[in-house]
């Protein structure tokens, strides 16, 4: 396989994006003979949810960035609108239709909190947010420079606002941290 430079992808990547999934898939198997597997795949979808909306990395997100980067060459910041889209839908379907599948971990019932208390929760969605799409943004611009699309990345210009912007989420992710800590949700993840 290889993406549209013509590169293939690191043993490394591949292999972190196999665990993922293979994580994705056991978590949808013990769900499933916990309760039944709809609810184990309506509680999968809205963990994943979590991980994209509530987490600052395109940690959830990877499932899905990698192989179209991967296939057809679509740029992750991209695709992680994408990815986000999806997870907002799923939980607008899951709030509007079946309210209760938040109830089934405390991972579900503590992102259901986080949905339906606008103020301060959102917070978390939207410096989450913001830390996703810097790294991503930053992650693709690492993957042109690694396949040799812009030799000159490391004295140029632009290298030096790719650093204000590394910056940018060291201060997302502190902000982000504080706000988990005042919610008092760090112990109970």
């Amino acid at each position: 396989m290889s993406d549209s430079t013509g590169h293939a992808p690191s043993r490394q990547v591949i292999w972190k994006f196999a665990a993922l999934l293979a994580l994705a898939v056991g978590y949808f198997l013990y769900l499933g003979l916990t309760y039944d597997f709809a609810t184990g795949g309506v509680a999968v979808a809205l963990t994943w949810s979590f991980f994209v909306l509530c987490t600052p990395v395109a940690d959830a997100g990877f499932l899905l960035d990698f192989p179209l980067r991967l296939l057809f060459g679509i740029r992750m910041v991209v695709s992680e609108l994408a990815v986000w889209a999806l997870a907002i839908v799923v939980n607008l379907v899951t709030l509007l239709l079946a309210p209760e599948y938040y109830q089934t971990t405390l991972l579900t019932r503590i992102f259901a909190e986080i949905l339906l208390t606008p103020w301060p929760y959102w917070g978390v969605i939207l410096l989450s947010g913001i830390g996703t799409f810097l790294s991503v943004r930053f992650g693709d611009e690492l993957m042109d420079v690694m396949h040799h699309r812009d030799r000159n990345f490391f004295h140029s210009n632009h290298f030096k606002h790719e650093l204000v912007l590394v910056a940018f989420f060291v201060m997302v992710l502190i902000g982000y941290y504080h706000l988990i800590a005042s919610l008092g949700l760090e112990g109970a993840l």
